[in-house]
């Protein structure tokens, strides 16, 4: 065996190598780094060409030669032996074998080595064809214990997540928890998910801070870099919780909106709302409240809810409204496919697809017409004389859909284009599906079928909603889908919000198409008589206008009874009430 220099372009390949596929473009990008940056470490090993032939044939070291031609090399040294009988083929394949790959820890040592001797970490990972990153990662290991270091050294090594949460421990924490999990001649084998969860500390994370640098400092928030972390994202964290989440806390407290309350958070990390409040699934209005809190995470997050309009235990006659109630019979209730919450949700958001729709849907001028008739039948709309007095309880004043449609003298001067939006803007404000006192009724039902605001549903198949459903509702929202049902109700339910996690599923209880029963009886109940005609010619009142009525649109006598000094009522005398009526005429 001697040493010489040929141009590995003269070489030829053995035919009876043993590695016959081809390697990885990133391992012969690897090597090829490493000649570059330091030549040609091991020689090749070649034989004299049998046959009659003078050239030189590969022994081993096909890939070497490969790169160093794509290096530019002119000359390599080779080491030539004499040709086996067997042209080689069992020295390629021990070569192949044998050689074993370095562990991390060797490549650390080895990687500490070049870095003593002036080696940067950027000229590192040319030579080698590795991320910095990387180089960085295996340079993490300094920070492991030493007895621990040696013990993965032999080749028993944790994966990335634990050997991340190892080496950002301290050293003091990872010799005492080394002392109870390390290994023994009865089990040699270390138990790296029990050494890591000894280690763990809670992480509170850059990313999820809303608070800046001036209230880190305040706060004495140190950012550590998690170097395992994917390089695309912000891997900064602090051990310091009580710190991070009294930043946050600050944060929220100066940047609590009108009207907003920073809530506590329950067993489950779900906000406690203030007795009574109705949480605000769809989009939140301008009288809604605000709840800020902070989740599991430490991240800030909020939710929007109202309060419920106080309720007048008493009619106006100090009676309870029981027209609707049947006489005397009370049937049992069974538990109903949809619960309250899951109806406030409905309600929420049917009210924002039909305010959508009225925004976006095409709707004909005729329509748009009958559709204000239909607005002002609303149960939500009050009006008091039928000429001019209009009061909208709940709402803002309507005049500003008015004002767009005079001119500067008071002139009605408009185009039909201002006319449509301002028609559209009065319906949006008018009509509302809500589950409180702003609800129109069965005519925003009817309203939202004509100009198809059920395309503007969202997906309902969402694991809130979906639990508001009760287990023969959500077994029937199996239907049409390849979901089964389970024998847990929270099996289906999972499978269901997996099945509708890219699709869109609506409940048919959110469809706008009104009950057809109850429009019918709507109908038969608001029907124009002829008595209330002839009493409308005669000036006379109809007598049951004396009386309140929730069905009713026009005020009654009764709303001009004032609260005394003493909280009773002033009843009005019998001349007071005839010039009610002949101003009411």
């Amino acid at each position: 065996m001697h040493l010489i220099k040929v141009d590995p372009r003269a070489l030829k390949d053995n035919p009876d190598k043993a590695r016959q596929s081809k390697s990885t473009p990133q391992a012969d990008a690897l090597l090829l780094a490493t000649i570059k940056a330091v030549g040609l470490v091991q020689p090749p090993i070649i034989a004299a060409e049998t046959g009659g032939g003078n050239g030189f044939i590969i022994d081993s070291g096909h890939r070497r030669v490969k790169q160093a031609i794509a290096a530019g090399l002119e000359e390599i040294d080779v080491l030539v032996v004499e040709a086996a009988n067997d042209n080689g083929a069992m020295r390629s394949m021990v070569e192949n074998i044998a050689r074993e790959a370095l562990n991390p820890v060797d490549q650390w040592r080895a990687i500490e080595r070049l870095v003593a001797l002036g080696w940067t970490e950027e000229a590192i990972g040319v030579a080698l064809a590795l991320p910095v990153r990387q180089i960085r990662k295996l340079r993490l290991l300094a920070n492991v214990q030493p007895a621990m270091l040696d013990h993965m050294a032999k080749g028993d090594m944790p994966n990335e997540q634990q050997l991340r949460t190892i080496a950002s421990a301290s050293l003091d924490d990872q010799k005492e928890v080394w002392k109870k999990h390390k290994p023994s001649k009865a089990d040699p084998q270390v138990s790296w998910w029990s050494v890591a969860q000894g280690l763990t500390k809670t992480r509170m994370f850059a990313r999820h801070a809303s608070f800046g640098d001036d209230l880190a400092q305040a706060y004495g928030i140190a950012w550590v870099e998690d170097l395992f972390a994917p390089a695309d994202e912000d891997s900064r964290y602090t051990t310091d919780v009580e710190a991070f989440l009294g930043a946050q806390q600050e944060w929220m407290a100066n940047h609590l909106p009108k009207r907003g309350v920073i809530a506590e958070v329950g067993q489950y990390g779900e906000p406690k709302l203030p007795p009574k409040a109705e949480r605000v699934y769809g989009k939140p209005g301008k009288s809604d409240c605000t709840a800020m809190y902070l989740d599991r995470d430490g991240r800030v997050q909020s939710v929007a809810y109202r309060m419920p309009a106080p309720k007048k235990a008493k009619g106006m006659n100090g009676v309870v409204d029981t027209a609707d109630a049947d006489d005397g019979v009370i049937a049992a209730k069974s538990r109903p496919d949809v619960t309250r919450k899951g109806n406030e949700m409905i309600g929420d958001l049917r009210t924002d697809a039909l305010h959508e729709a009225f925004s976006r849907a095409p709707i004909e001028d005729d329509t748009l017409m009958a559709l204000l008739v239909l607005a002002f039948a609303g149960q939500n709309v009050s009006v008091a004389s039928g000429k001019n007095d209009v009061a909208y309880y709940g709402y803002a004043s309507l005049s500003r859909h008015a004002v767009p449609l005079l001119d500067q003298d008071g002139k009605l001067d408009f185009d039909m284009d201002t006319l449509r939006i301002a028609a559209r803007s009065v319906l949006v404000d008018v009509l509302s599906c809500r589950e409180n006192r702003s609800d129109s009724g069965i005519v925003a039902r009817v309203a939202g079928e004509v100009v198809g605001a059920d395309s503007f549903l969202p997906n309902m198949g969402t694991e809130e909603f979906l639990s508001c459903l009760s287990r023969q509702a959500l077994e029937a929202s199996c239907k049409d889908t390849p979901i089964l049902p389970r024998a847990r109700v929270n099996d289906t339910r999972a499978a269901l919000v997996e099945h509708f996690k890219e699709g869109r599923f609506v409940h048919s209880a959110a469809l706008f198409a009104p009950d057809a029963v109850v429009l019918a009886s709507w109908m038969a109940k608001n029907v124009p008589t002829t008595d209330l005609d002839e009493d409308a010619d005669s000036g006379d009142t109809p007598e049951h206008l004396d009386e309140f009525d929730g069905d009713q649109t026009s005020p009654t006598a009764h709303d001009f009874v004032g609260d005394d000094a003493d909280g009773g009522e002033n009843q009005p005398s019998e001349e007071e009430l005839g010039a009610y009526r002949v101003a009411a005429e």
